[in-house]
C-alpha cells in the first residue's frame, strides 16, 4: 500500500484513546435541525418534569363534621384484631396436644368456638367501624366531599366523594335524632354512618351546602386533635 493510501486510511479512522474506549457506550451524540435544541444527546434520557397535577389530595378542605370518640373506636378495632389473632394462633396447639391425648375433645371445641366467634365479631366490628365517620370535609369550591374513617386494622382513612353524588340527609329515611345517620351515594358506591346527636357539626352552612337542613340533637361535643384533624 502507497504512503498516500496509508494516509487516507488513517485519516477515515476515528482516533480512539485508549483500549478502554471499545467498552464505552456510544454517548455524546446529537442531532441537529431547525426546529429542536441543537444539542439533544441520543440515547441518553432527559429528566422528565414531575408535576403534580390537581387533584382533591391537594386541594384546601373545610372541616365541617367532628367526632372525637372515633379515636377510642379505632382503639378497640385494633385491639379486637390482636385479641382475635392470638386466639386463632392457639388452634394449632389444640390439635396438637388433642392428638397427644393432653386435651379433650370438649376443651377443643370450647378453643375453636371461642376462635369462631372471635372471628365472626371482628367481621361484624370491622364492618362498621370502616363506616363509621370521625371527620367530614369540604373543599373550598364544595365540590368534594372528604370522609375520615377507619381501616380494617383501625388506622385513619381517606376517601373522596363527589357533593352531587352525596344523598342529602333530608332525603334519607333516617332522623337526625337517631343514634347512627347514613350518608349514602346516589351511585350506591358506599355507604358511611355518623352520629348527629354525639358529633359536633362545626360549619352549618357547608354541612347545609352537602346534607341539607337538618336540626341537629344537642350533642356531647370534646376536644382534642392528634391524628384525627
Amino acid at each position: 500500500m502507497s504512503p498516500v493510501s496509508q494516509a487516507a486510511l488513517l485519516r477515515a479512522v476515528p482516533r480512539l484513546r485508549g483500549p478502554a474506549a471499545w467498552g464505552r457506550p456510544v454517548h455524546g451524540l446529537w442531532c441537529r435541525s431547525g426546529q429542536e435544541d441543537p444539542k439533544r444527546w441520543v440515547g441518553s434520557r432527559s429528566p422528565a418534569s414531575k408535576e403534580k397535577l390537581p387533584g382533591p389530595e391537594t386541594e384546601k378542605f373545610q372541616m365541617v363534621y367532628r367526632f372525637n370518640a372515633i379515636r377510642l373506636f379505632g382503639f378497640l378495632s385494633r385491639l379486637k384484631v390482636a385479641q382475635t389473632a392470638l386466639t386463632v394462633v392457639a388452634l394449632p396447639p389444640g390439635f396438637y396436644w388433642y392428638s397427644q391425648g393432653l386435651m379433650t375433645l370438649d376443651s377443643l371445641c370450647l378453643v375453636g368456638g371461642v376462635a369462631g366467634f372471635a372471628l365472626a365479631m371482628l367481621c361484624w366490628m370491622s364492618y362498621f367501624f370502616r363506616r363509621l365517620v370521625g371527620i367530614l370535609y369540604v373543599n373550598e369550591s364544595g365540590t368534594v366531599l372528604r370522609v375520615a374513617h377507619l381501616t380494617f386494622w383501625g388506622w385513619r382513612q381517606d376517601t373522596y366523594c363527589p357533593v352531587a353524588d352525596v344523598m342529602p340527609l333530608t332525603e334519607s329515611q333516617d332522623q337526625p335524632h337517631d343514634v347512627l345517620v347514613r350518608i349514602q351515594q346516589y351511585s350506591g358506591k358506599q355507604t358511611f354512618y355518623l352520629t348527629l346527636r354525639y358529633g359536633r357539626i362545626l360549619d352549618g352552612e357547608r354541612f347545609t351546602q352537602v346534607f341539607g337542613k337538618v336540626d341537629k340533637p344537642k350533642g356531647t361535643p370534646g376536644s382534642g386533635a392528634s391524628r384525627w384533624s
